[in-house]
């Protein structure tokens, strides 16, 4: 296809502030939840960056207590609900999704809009309280801490409770255009797994999301009217909080990790050029593990009171979770098998996420035990699994997959080389951060401590050496990335030789998506084996 000029394309058709601001183009929808979720990605990175600076001595010399509490609340708050669940969905799904499945849009591009602009009000709303009143609860709102604290913590918690609607909205906007507008010939199974691992996460969304608004709702409520609901002190169950916080946020992992698991299933098959081994098997997977997250909840509470029997059953189906993403990772493994790999930036991105997302995942299994859960609970093996999984696993794919679909939003290569050192320095400095805390966990090392005995500071200064090697691999990109967009070389429609429906259209795709109404003809990842050179070699790819 030939590349068109910067007027025909999306990105052509006006670019003044309200152009932006009243679009219901969703590749431009993206951009500007793209814009959103890095603003708050770098808020709550720098406070993660105050925190490990506190942390490199044993004596709190940089910040109070309570600021210090305030500070990894406001980290949690804001990675958590404003960076992490938005990510991928709501920037790489909104621009892919109808470009995957050969549609011209979203089924309800203004619900679309209107998604953003919730998400945008809940987190200045969000924002504005955790600075000027401070909440100190964490980010789970805990009762009975978050009925007893004397912060802004009903004024946060509506802020979360807005966001939800949000992620509702946007759910249901990826359902139906999944059920309704999937080109002639995309049949379930001719799906790229990103399509469904956004299918399960937005039914994960709209099972799950109203139970956490209704939790937030209700301490609200028992603040601001004294019902007794959570606060012992007035009749109510703290545990309760727990159960229902517990149902929504183990599924809310999920929510986080299954379209990082559709990204690299994206990648890996592109930069080995092989079919993905076992397709319907990842596609059912993706499935299952939507399924089984909502039946995990009480390993958060082995350390609760829960009776055995329920621990036993809890541990029993924490194990069960671990089959279909086990079976995902063999997946990938066996995708790379025999394969013609190439090292590009999304390739190492993918690499990381393989290896990190694993040791998360085993972590995991540990935890599921419930003598290794009681021994570690609260310390910083749950930090550092936590950020395996989240950090090592969603942000990693995010990172990915924006280098290897940032050709087809913005019709610009980035600089190769930048890319590598970027994903090569990211784990490097991920594992520097958060294999010590392992260590630090098992050791007894709690967490959310603001002060330490001293035997734990050669471990905590390692982990904060990391974080800064980690922060300079997230910044690289957001100058290079935006370097490419006005000097980057053009990509043209398909700079990777990838197949999938979103590269059979210029780069960047016209505001209509396609120019002749596509048809899917043959099932995803149809890569033909590489031409073997007279001497057994691989050709050269041409690849930038």
């Amino acid at each position: 296809m030939t590349d068109r000029t910067a007027g025909e394309s999306y990105l052509g058709k006006g670019w003044g502030l309200l152009d932006w601001l009243t679009t219901t183009d969703h590749k431009r929808v993206a951009w500007l939840y793209l814009f959103t979720i890095l603003g708050f990605f770098l808020i709550g990175g720098a406070a993660a960056t105050l925190i490990r600076i506190e942390l490199f001595t044993a004596k709190g010399d940089l910040v109070r207590p309570e600021t210090y509490n305030r500070l990894f609340t406001l980290h949690g708050v804001i990675m958590v609900w404003f960076f992490l669940i938005p990510s991928i969905p709501n920037t790489l799904g909104n621009f892919l999704l109808p470009l995957m499945i050969g549609a011209r849009d979203l089924a309800f591009p203004r619900l679309n809009l209107l998604s953003w602009y919730i998400f945008l009000f809940a987190g200045i709303w969000t924002f504005a309280a955790l600075i000027l009143g401070g909440v100190d609860t964490g980010w789970t709102f805990y009762t009975p801490l978050s009925s007893l604290s004397n912060s802004w913590v009903s004024i946060a918690a509506m802020g979360v409770f807005f966001a939800g609607f949000s992620t509702i909205a946007s759910a249901l906007n990826f359902v139906v255009t999944i059920h309704k507008l999937r080109c002639p010939g995309m049949t379930w199974f001719r799906m790229p797994i990103f399509v469904w691992t956004l299918y399960a996460t937005s039914l994960v969304m709209l099972l799950a999301t109203p139970v956490l608004a209704a939790t937030l709702l209700l301490i609200v409520l028992e603040r601001v009217l004294g019902l007794g609901v959570f606060d012992p002190a007035q009749g109510g169950d703290p545990i309760l909080f727990q159960h229902l916080f517990w149902f929504y946020s183990h599924p809310a992992v999920y929510i986080m990790i299954l379209p990082g698991m559709g990204v690299v299933s994206e990648i890996l098959p592109c930069f080995a050029k092989r079919p993905l081994f076992g397709y319907r098997l990842v596609a059912y997977s993706s499935m299952g593990i939507a399924t089984f997250s909502f039946l995990v909840w009480g390993h958060h509470m082995f350390v609760s009171g829960q009776s055995v029997y329920a621990g036993i059953l809890f541990s029993f189906m924490s194990y069960c979770v671990a089959v279909p993403s086990a079976i995902k990772v063999f997946n990938w493994t066996f995708t790379l098998r025999n394969g013609y790999i190439t090292f590009e930036a999304p390739m190492l991105y993918a690499l990381g996420f393989l290896f990190l997302f694993g040791m998360g995942g085993l972590t995991g299994l540990m935890l599921a035990a419930t003598a290794v859960d009681v021994h570690v609970t609260d310390t910083y093996f749950i930090v550092a699994h936590f950020h395996y999984i989240m950090v090592g696993g969603a942000v990693s794919a995010f990172m990915g997959g924006l280098h290897f679909w940032w050709p087809k939003m913005t019709g610009r290569m980035y600089p190769e080389r930048l890319g590598q050192t970027a994903a090569m320095l990211s784990f490097i400095g991920f594992f520097l951060t958060f294999a010590p805390q392992f260590v630090l966990g098992y050791q007894g090392m709690p967490r959310r401590y603001y002060e330490y005995p001293s035997e734990f500071q050669t471990w905590h200064a390692l982990s904060s050496a990391g974080a800064v090697v980690l922060a300079a691999s997230y910044l690289m990109p957001l100058f290079y990335l935006t370097w490419s967009v006005f000097r980057g070389r053009r990509a043209g429609g398909n700079p990777w030789q990838a197949t999938g429906l979103e590269w059979q259209t210029a780069s960047p795709p016209p505001a209509h998506n396609f120019d002749d109404a596509p048809v899917c003809d043959q099932p995803p990842y149809a890569y033909p084996p590489p031409p073997v050179q007279p001497d057994g070699g691989q050709p050269d790819r041409g690849q930038p």
